[in-house]
């Protein structure tokens, strides 16, 4: 038996809203274990993955790339549809139960809202009934396929989890002397930590997207997995791949270059573009309510500028400060 955590991140490059990482927590049977945890392209995961996209061959696929599942072209309540019939199939077999409202969607993937001067733009999300685009009926069909799926694999999903850092902590860790891809590595690789200790029993591999251009990793895994030693094993344009060592089971981290051909990656992408989609949906409610006409914004940097302009005032009378709203890269 073997652990496979998946990380991935959704609004690394927008000035508003918040970076969000999304991890999973997957156990892996069988004689193929060792495989999955070198990243072998023939490991149970990918056949798994193989399997529950022939099982759908009309519906789509249900676990993948976000950005392919999430395809605005296709219209945004549809595309929303997709990705959340993904997600909260994940959320409903890893938790036994599907959220109903974004409050219980918070508390399974374990977030806060966040306690500062900007908090009442996210305030909304709470209480909103979830699933918000698709059916509780298609979500429950997804999530019964998909756990046939990981039987027959002998593969179980643990947990499905996330962080999210909004912009006054952002910036504050700015201030601090860290930069942008510093703060991505060290929130993913705290997350990764936290589902690593789940099973410290188990030999782990760990697999992350790689974090912009960033090539070398082993000061921040150290940092964050609290390791006196840790060993590159390759550091090349494509991936960075590090051994922990340590008195436990073996542990390898990873940052490859398309790290979302990787399901456990995927579900993590997918789960954290999902929490960033509401979140920024919540945001836009709110600013709407204070600022008409208004059209929404994705947080972007070009439309980021055009809905900050627009703004202006609605942002001088509710006292709400720049370093709480406008993430610095």
């Amino acid at each position: 038996m073997t652990l496979v955590i998946g990380i991935d991140e959704a609004g690394y490059g927008p000035n508003l809203g918040p970076l969000v990482v999304g991890g999973t927590l997957w156990r892996v049977g069988g004689a193929a274990a060792t495989a999955a945890a070198d990243g072998d392209a023939r490991d149970p995961l990918a056949d798994l993955a193989a399997s529950l996209a022939a099982r759908r061959p009309r519906g789509g696929p249900l676990w993948g790339d976000s950005k392919k599942i999430f395809a605005r072209s296709r219209g945004e309540r549809t595309a929303l549809a997709a990705l959340e019939q993904g997600v909260l199939a994940a959320l409903t077999i890893a938790t036994g139960r599907l959220p109903s409202a974004g409050v219980d969607l918070l508390a399974a993937a374990d977030l806060a809202l966040p306690a500062d001067a900007s908090d009442g733009c996210w305030r909304s999300l709470g209480p909103r009934p979830i699933p918000e685009a698709a059916t509780v009926e298609a979500c429950h069909e997804a999530a019964a396929v998909a756990a046939a799926c990981l039987a027959d694999h002998d593969v179980e999903l643990l947990a499905v989890g996330c962080r999210w850092i909004f912009p006054a902590a952002f910036n504050a860790d700015l201030d601090r002397g860290d930069n942008k891809s510093d703060i991505l590595s060290r929130t993913s690789l705290r997350l990764a930590a936290d589902l690593r200790s789940r099973d410290a029993a188990s030999s782990a591999s760990i697999w992350c997207d790689r974090h912009g251009g960033r090539k070398r990793y082993a000061g921040v895994v150290s940092h964050c997995f609290d390791a006196a030693r840790v060993e590159p094993l390759a550091e090349s344009a494509d991936c960075s791949r590090y051994l922990i060592h340590g008195d436990g089971p073996a542990t390898s981290v990873s940052f490859s270059v398309g790290g979302e051909a990787q399901l456990p990656v995927a579900v993590a992408s997918m789960t954290a573009k999902y929490l960033r989609e509401l979140a920024m949906a919540a945001f836009n409610r709110f600013w709407s309510d204070h600022c008409r006409p208004l059209r929404p914004t994705a947080g972007y940097p070009l439309d980021a500028r055009r809905w900050w302009r627009e703004t202006a005032a609605a942002r001088k009378q509710l006292a709400i400060v720049d370093q709480a709203l406008w993430r610095r890269s």
